[in-house]
């Protein structure tokens, strides 16, 4: 993963103090994202014997723009120094195969943290910040679990339950968005459902306050300068989106992921939460 990271946000990747989890842990498949093929607990031939990336600073040029797209939300120093109390998969080959395994599965919660974290900040939630934090809170507990635990972890059905808060934070944000831009102008905003097809759009400065793009397929649309606050962009495939100029300041459940795998420059603004990625136009 590219970019200047904060070491002290926990739903963030920490190479430093990572076994190179992701570099072996999940496949891949040759193709514009990736240079070469590799199976699941397969070390990635770029992978050096300190876990550090050997072609670190030269990914997207060798080939391996989806290395750049990555952030993992945490969960690679999380297996490393809680889970696995600090002892990598070089050191205990015996738990090799099990390390490669959690890994994944801390990546999903993580993910859920990031949002229900997200969600707990937002003044419209408050109405069910009880009920986010509780999910939080069972949430960061499920990461604490000894490996053998986490394995057998029914994730699907605790995501379902997360999922059904991040949607009811959503209407709340949304709406609120929706009644502010309703008094400033009569004309009607064009809605979208979730999971709308949106590749390809030609969305150059449109209104999208407060939109519902769950899911969405932006796949190299044209968001240049376009307003995306409080639109909800869980899921959203943000693949080659130009979104250079839009304002994505207080959108909502949008990750580093997706940023790193968009079209941005300087004028591209975004939440205080997420950085710029270096690979951006300037």
């Amino acid at each position: 993963m590219q970019g200047s990271i904060n070491h002290n946000n926990p739903l963030q990747g920490d190479c430093e103090n990572c076994f190179g989890l992701c570099c072996v842990s999940l496949p891949y498949s040759a193709s514009v994202d990736f240079a070469e093929d590799k199976h699941a607990g397969q070390p990635c031939s770029n992978l050096q014997a300190d876990f550090r990336c050997g072609i670190h600073d030269s990914l997207r040029k060798k080939g391996f723009r989806g290395c750049t797209v990555y952030d993992c939300f945490g969960a690679g120093q999380k297996v490393s120094n809680h889970t696995f109390g600090g002892k990598h998969w070089r050191q205990s080959p015996d738990n090799a195969q099990q390390m490669f395994e959690v890994f994944p599965i801390m990546w999903e919660l993580q993910e859920l943290l990031w949002y229900l974290a997200e969600a707990m900040r937002l003044e419209s939630a408050h109405p069910i910040r009880h009920d986010l934090r509780q999910a939080y809170d069972e949430t960061e507990r499920l990461t604490l679990l000894h490996a053998d635990e986490l394995i057998k972890l029914e994730v699907s059905a605790h995501r379902a339950m997360v999922n059904a808060l991040l949607l009811q934070t959503s209407e709340l944000v949304r709406a609120r968005a929706a009644s502010g831009q309703a008094q400033k102008s009569r004309k009607p905003q064009k809605k979208y459902g979730r999971g709308a097809d949106l590749m390809g759009a030609k969305l150059r400065g449109a209104s999208l306050l407060g939109a519902n793009l769950r899911g969405a397929y932006l796949i190299a649309a044209d968001l240049r300068d376009a307003d995306l606050r409080s639109a909800d962009l869980i899921g959203a495939d943000f693949r080659d989106t130009d979104i250079r100029g839009a304002d994505l300041t207080d959108s909502l459940f949008l990750t580093q992921v997706q940023l790193n795998a968009a079209k941005g420059d300087a004028h591209t603004k975004l939440p205080p939460t997420l950085y710029r990625p270096t690979h951006w136009a300037n």
